[in-house]
This record gives structure tokens, C-alpha cells and sequence, in this order.
């Protein structure tokens, strides 16, 4: 065994035994270098003023080299803020801005123990970390009935995890806390689980109100004082999207320093908050009370990074760097939000019309991309395949009865057009 991986996991044995019991046997073992290639540049860079002939990049005259028809088109830019690896954690001034931009919009963090943000290829890089940090074969990861599908490529395929689900909604379509509660305990004789926590929820768009969101809470704290070691995990890629009467904070915060039995993990990023969803650029950050536990859950972050990606790409997080310290920036951002809210308040009101009460209920949604509909009488899949080869309409088929529309890309004029279409469907096959 490499001597920092003892080092690493001897200090959050010190720190808190309860989260090195959470590692996989993966997680026991990564570890970042401290000797290599990276430390030996980093040096290099600092005191090898003369020649330094350490890292495998190309310069010429000091500056990075590069191709002409390639910075041309990007010339706003500096070749070193584009062309060099960035630092396996990210570029050091993004880490700082998005944390500071966690705090703004989370007040619930304030005084609370936290990680640097460290950057991730995007939300489900941050998400497949978190797998390969804390998932043995046979762990149960727990998540609600109407998920995004890649939970189970990430946690189950990958790392042979054992996906545990409850019912999303009560019979009065609130977000189902003693599902999660009892899915929870019913593990308790395995001693630890992964939780994972999605709002705004991907495919419904629902984001759960303050008293739901205290009773997650609860029912996390009860199963760890069970003596159940919980992994909570906020995937909060639509995070900000919320357009109702809803928590308008991501529960990270609230489950920081919640139990010792507790790690708080938040994955985000850029991609969909910023409406950049091509670069890339996501964030997973951790809450833990011992400044030396979130060291070393640094260094296993970084070791997985390095043996998987090396780095994230370096233009894309300069260009959301830049454009979060833009002027403009929350100005642009709150017109593009208002165009998401016209959209969602648009469906709203359409499937409030009466129209289609014979052919669909739909279940709630307050924020995000997405709403999905319960249909009454046909099924989902046949529904789908007919709308895209009859109208050219595509939608996404969940299970035998759930439709889910995406009303992030359909500009408003056209959103009763699109469920006057899907209504036809319905009819067509119907009479079929």
C-alpha cells in the first residue's frame, strides 16, 4: 500500500471513523500523488525560472503553442487560460467564485463546514465519483420511483450497487418522506447506505415544499442515529429553476454537520444552471465537520480524477469563470429564467384548460425542465413511437403511463399546439 493511503485514511479514521467506513474498497485505496509528474511540474513551475522541461505541453516564445485557426475564434482569450492542462481540481479562481456563489444562494450554509467546490466533467462525472468513492457491490443506493435513468448505469451497472426505490409522490402528491424513511431503514441491518436526492426532480420537475423538505431531513437523521452511516447525495443539476412556492435552497446545506453519520455531498455545475450544457463544467463539494476528513476526501477526489480524466477541459472553465464574473451576467441569467418560468406557468394553465381531462392527469411540477404526464388509458411507448412518426413530435416514454415533456425547448407560442398533438395521439389510438 502506497504510505499516503494510510496517511489519507488514518486521518479520517481520526477525523470520523463513521465516513471511512462509507468508502468502497475503491475509496480506501485511491489516493492522489504527492510525487509524479504533476507535483514534480508544479515545482518546476514555481523555481524553474531558466528551462522548464517538465510538463507535456508544447510553448513557443513562453506562451502556449497554438494554431492560428483555433484562436482566432478566440481571441477574447489568453492562450494560457485556454490551451494548458488546468489543475486536476480546476482552475483555482472558478473553485473560489462557484463557492462563494453556493453560499449567496444557500444561507443555510453559512457557518457551516464545507470543501472547496472541486470540478467535474459535468454532473454525471461528479455523480460516478461519488460511486466510486462510497458504492461496494451490494451497497443499497436509494432514490425515488421517477428518476433519471442513468442512476442506475452509474451506481448499479458500474459498481453493482443495489438500487433501492420508494414512491415519489404521497396520494396527495406531496414528496413521499416515509418512503424514503422506510426504504432507508430497511437497511439498516447493512449498516450504511447511499441516498440519493434530485430537486428539481428529473423527469416530474418537482421540487418538494419547506415542510417536506424538513421531513427528508428527519428521516435521514433518524436512520443515522439507527446507526445506519448515510451517504446524502443533492444532485442539483436544475438547480435555481424554481418557479412556485418550493424550497429555493438545495438540502446540502441543511444536512451539513447534520449527524457524524451523515456526508453531505453536492454535485452540480455550469451546465444547466448557466445554459452551457456543451462545456461541461460541473462541481461535486463536500460537508464534513474535520478540516482533515475533507482533506483526504480531496486527495481520493483527486486521485479518481487523475486516473480517469486527468483534468477537466481548461477552455470551458475559463469561459464560465469569465462569464460569472460578467457585469451582465445576473441580468442575462434572470431573462433567460423568466423565460423558463413563462414556459412552465404556459403548460400549466394549458393542462388546467379541461381539454384533455379524459385522456391524462399530470403529476406536480413547480420548477426545472421537465413535467410528466400520467396518462389514463394508452400506453406510454406506443404513445411515443406514434407521436414522433405520425407528427414529428418527440417525448419520452417512463415506465407503462408516464410522458415526459420537456417544455425547456419548445419556445411558448407552440406548448398547446404540442399537447393538442399529444391529445391526438391519444385519440388515435384509442379508436385504433
Amino acid at each position: 500500500m502506497n504510505p499516503l493511503v494510510g496517511q489519507l485514511n488514518g486521518k479520517m479514521q481520526a477525523g470520523n471513523p463513521h465516513v471511512y467506513d462509507m468508502l468502497s474498497t475503491l475509496g480506501k485505496e485511491i489516493y492522489f500523488p504527492k510525487e509524479g509528474i504533476l507535483s514534480q511540474s508544479a515545482e518546476a513551475t514555481s523555481h524553474a525560472k531558466k528551462y522548464n522541461a517538465t510538463i507535456g505541453i508544447a510553448t513557443e516564445g513562453g506562451v502556449p503553442m497554438h494554431l492560428g485557426v483555433i484562436q482566432d475564434k478566440l481571441s477574447a482569450y489568453q492562450p494560457k487560460d485556454l490551451y494548458p492542462y488546468a489543475p486536476p481540481a480546476g482552475k483555482p479562481e472558478l473553485r473560489s467564485v462557484w463557492r462563494n456563489k453556493m453560499i449567496q444562494e444557500n444561507p443555510s450554509l453559512e457557518g457551516k463546514s464545507f470543501s472547496n467546490p472541486i470540478v467535474t466533467n459535468a454532473l454525471t462525472h461528479g455523480l460516478s465519483i461519488v460511486a466510486d468513492l462510497f458504492v461496494d457491490e451490494g451497497d443499497a443506493v436509494i432514490y425515488p420511483d421517477k428518476n433519471w435513468e442513468n442512476y442506475e448505469l452509474t451506481f448499479g451497472i458500474r459498481r453493482h450497487g443495489i438500487h433501492v426505490t420508494y414512491p415519489l409522490f404521497t396520494d396527495d402528491m406531496k414528496f413521499n418522506a416515509e418512503g424514503l424513511r422506510q426504504a432507508l431503514l430497511s437497511q439498516k441491518d447493512k449498516g450504511k447506505a447511499v441516498v440519493l436526492l434530485n430537486f428539481p426532480n428529473n423527469p416530474t420537475g418537482y421540487t418538494p415544499g419547506a415542510q417536506e423538505g424538513a421531513a427528508i431531513v428527519s428521516a435521514i437523521q433518524e436512520a443515522a442515529e439507527a446507526g445506519m452511516n448515510i451517504v446524502v447525495v443533492t444532485d442539483d443539476a436544475y438547480f435555481g429553476l424554481f418557479f412556485e412556492d418550493s424550497l429555493k435552497e438545495s438540502l446540502f446545506g441543511r444536512l451539513a454537520g447534520l449527524h457524524p453519520r451523515v456526508l453531505s455531498v453536492k454535485v452540480d455545475g455550469a451546465t444547466k444552471e448557466e445554459f452551457v450544457w456543451g462545456f461541461r463544467v460541473g462541481f461535486i463539494t463536500y460537508a464534513a465537520e474535520d478540516k482533515d476528513v475533507l482533506d483526504a476526501l480531496e486527495q481520493k477526489t483527486l486521485g479518481i480524477i487523475r486516473a480517469t480524466i486527468s483534468s477537466a477541459s481548461h477552455p470551458s472553465q475559463t469561459f464560465v469563470l469569465e462569464a460569472l464574473k460578467a457585469p451582465e451576467f445576473h441580468e442575462q441569467k434572470e431573462e433567460k429564467f423568466a423565460i423558463m418560468k413563462g414556459r412552465a406557468n404556459k403548460v400549466k394553465s394549458i393542462l388546467d384548460s379541461g381539454k384533455y381531462g379524459d385522456a391524462w392527469e399530470y403529476y406536480p411540477f413547480n420548477s426545472g425542465y421537465f413535467m410528466c404526464l400520467k396518462l389514463n388509458s394508452v400506453n406510454a411507448e406506443e404513445l411515443r413511437s406514434h407521436l414522433i412518426h405520425e407528427y414529428g413530435v418527440g417525448t419520452i416514454a417512463l415506465g407503462e403511463h408516464d410522458l415526459r415533456i420537456a417544455f425547456s425547448c419548445i419556445d411558448e407560442e407552440y406548448l398547446e399546439d404540442l399537447f393538442d398533438l399529444v391529445y391526438k395521439g391519444i385519440q388515435d389510438l384509442q379508436k385504433a
